[in-house]
């Protein structure tokens, strides 16, 4: 079987019998489940081959593969969602497709072409679409990634890689309000380095902090600069967000910092709302001091996963900071509520950002 999307003809291996019926829709747990189907692509020779969807299952890898050995392996994170009557939007696939390439090339991998991840993501959600959850909160998570598979023990960059993306339906990210905890000691990103590249190992060096914060009761950290620990960057692994004096107050981008493309959801409609928005370097001591003083209205980290996660609680230095109250936060409610409505269907797109399948 083949199907053809746009100028792309490639071929499908449809699994024999689908999963689906051992998933319980009603209690999602978010990376636990996984969809029928996954694109699979191998370069070599120079250029992209062999673009395909086949079961998802296991990949083969030698015990010499370099992407274990010297971490050349990216990622990205986006979402789909059913509307009411019944049709799939992905969200912003296209501001994926472009970060996907920014981190290929920080970590000399090679990049893809529009046509080969917009299309392939298209039919795979297609061919799975009956994994895409209708409750209200839900969604199908989307990981597209790529890894260096050249079976060679030696500091180079691979001449082989794997690109894969596979699907899972998952429930909210946060139940709850987080807690998290200024990082003094340990830093995420440095500038010049990959802060700003969904590679694998930002994740794996920032998993030691957050377990230790997490034994402190903490949901996540709040990341700092490398050279003060003063300036916030993220949070956990999402952007972060502050309203002060009625102002949306975002750490700047550079290349310690992600770009969210949720960040740049909510800074974009911030603004055609007409609300002030300002991408600075943002203090601890800023924040500690608007709190206390009662200018600053809302905390909340942005992501991909969580969408919006409301931050209660600020750890700074051995004191807990608690933030205003959740029922008086206007905006993160009215933004969180109009991605919701644009995502599932129920108003207009005005920014063209859903791709529908």
């Amino acid at each position: 079987m083949s199907l053809s999307v746009a100028s792309t003809t490639f071929p499908i291996n449809a699994a024999p019998v689908s999963r689906i019926n051992e998933v319980d829709f009603d209690h999602l747990k978010f990376g636990q489940h996984f969809a029928d189907h996954m694109v699979v692509a191998d370069y070599y020779d120079g250029q992209w081959q062999d673009l395909r969807i086949v079961p998802y299952g296991p990949l083969e890898m030698m015990p010499a593969m370099s992407s274990l050995h010297y971490g050349q392996a990216i990622f990205e994170g986006l979402k789909a969602y059913r509307s009411a009557e019944g049709e799939v939007n992905i969200f912003r696939p296209h501001e994926n497709f472009s970060r996907f390439n920014e981190s290929a090339l920080r970590m000399c991998m090679p990049t893809v072409t529009e046509e080969m991840f917009i299309n392939a993501l298209r039919v795979l959600v297609d061919m799975d679409r009956a994994w895409v959850p209708g409750a209200d909160g839900s969604s199908l998570y989307i990981r597209p990634f790529m890894y260096a598979t050249d079976s060679f023990v030696g500091v180079r960059p691979s001449e082989t890689y794997r690109f894969v993306i596979f699907c899972c339906p998952v429930g909210a990210y946060y139940s709850e309000p987080v807690k998290v905890k200024v990082e003094r000691h340990y830093t995420r990103a440095a500038e010049g380095g990959t802060g700003f590249a969904k590679c694998a190992g930002n994740y794996a060096g920032a998993m030691l902090p957050s377990k230790l914060a997490q034994q402190e009761g903490y949901h996540q950290l709040l990341w700092t600069d490398h050279v003060q620990h003063e300036y916030i960057e993220e949070s956990g692994t999402m952007n972060v967000m502050f309203v002060i004096d009625g102002k949306l107050v975002t750490p700047q981008l550079g290349t310690s910092v992600l770009s969210g493309i949720t960040r740049d959801s909510i800074l974009k409609i911030a603004r055609h709302w007409g609300m002030q928005v300002e991408e600075r370097r943002v203090s601890v001591t800023e924040v500690i001091e608007a709190n206390q003083t009662g200018r600053l209205q809302e905390a909340f980290g942005a992501g991909t996963a969580a969408t919006i996660a409301a931050i209660q609680v600020i750890s700074c230095d051995g004191n807990d900071h608690e933030l205003p109250a959740i029922e008086t936060r206007e905006f993160s409610s009215k933004v969180r509520k109009y991605m919701d409505d644009l995502k599932y269907g129920r108003i207009a797109d005005e920014h063209g950002w859903n791709l529908t399948v």
